[in-house]
């Protein structure tokens, strides 16, 4: 047997034994050691469905491709930070989501964000996430235009955890279903559901604070 054939076989038999290790598994290996082989798992396991997702929420494939390597350039960088017990696959979503709305910001070439429409999960209009988060003892949404209230939205969910992040951009932003959006973050309907009412809550008290501000 040549040196080659045992480098290719011993590969393999590398390449086979990464393949039966879970996401989180990995990324705790690579945590350890920070092994190329490592993430290339990690990346050719994602390489196609993460691509699919980010190509329809930009609508562009090269600006995909271009988020797609800045996503997993940022999973290099903030490995470390993955806590041990967290799920990979909604890190992963949270991380390429936002990466596409830094990188539609950037090319001044973003669709304006849903403020009209959101959905259920029976599919019925639920209102906008500014009539939602805009509660009647606050001052009109009237008073503040359409481009102030994008931005203002913009930035308040910045600010939110990533799970209730994740939640408020593939559902009211992305226009998803509960369950699609609970199929991405791989958690149950209900736990979507649950930070959905946080994150609302969250940036209604912002909201609020707001007016506050505004009415001295």
């Amino acid at each position: 047997m040549t040196g080659y054939t045992k480098e290719v076989m011993n590969k393999t038999k590398a390449t086979s034994r990464l393949a039966k290790l879970t996401d989180e598994e990995l990324v705790a290996k690579y945590q350890s050691a920070e092994d190329a082989s490592v993430f290339a798992e990690l990346v050719s396991r994602y390489e196609r469905e993460l691509y699919n997702y980010l190509r329809r929420y930009l609508g562009d494939g090269v600006l995909a491709e271009d988020v797609f390597q800045t996503t997993f350039l940022q999973v290099h960088l903030k490995c470390e930070s993955f806590e041990s017990g967290r799920k990979f696959r909604p890190w992963l979503y949270t991380i390429a989501t936002n990466q596409a709305i830094d990188a539609q910001r950037r090319n001044r070439r973003h669709r304006r964000l849903s403020l009209d429409m959101a959905h259920s999960a029976s599919g019925e209009e639920v209102g906008s996430l500014m009539e939602v988060v805009a509660t009647q003892e606050a001052s009109p949404i009237d008073a503040v235009d359409s481009g102030e209230q994008a931005e203002w939205i913009r930035n308040e969910v910045a600010t939110l955890p990533d799970a209730l992040q994740s939640a408020v951009n593939l559902v009211y932003f992305r226009g998803m279903k509960y369950r699609d959006a609970a199929k991405i973050m791989s958690v149950p309907v209900g736990t979507v559901k649950s930070r959905l009412h946080a994150a609302i809550k969250r940036l209604g008290q912002s909201w609020r604070d707001l007016q506050v501000t505004s009415n001295r």
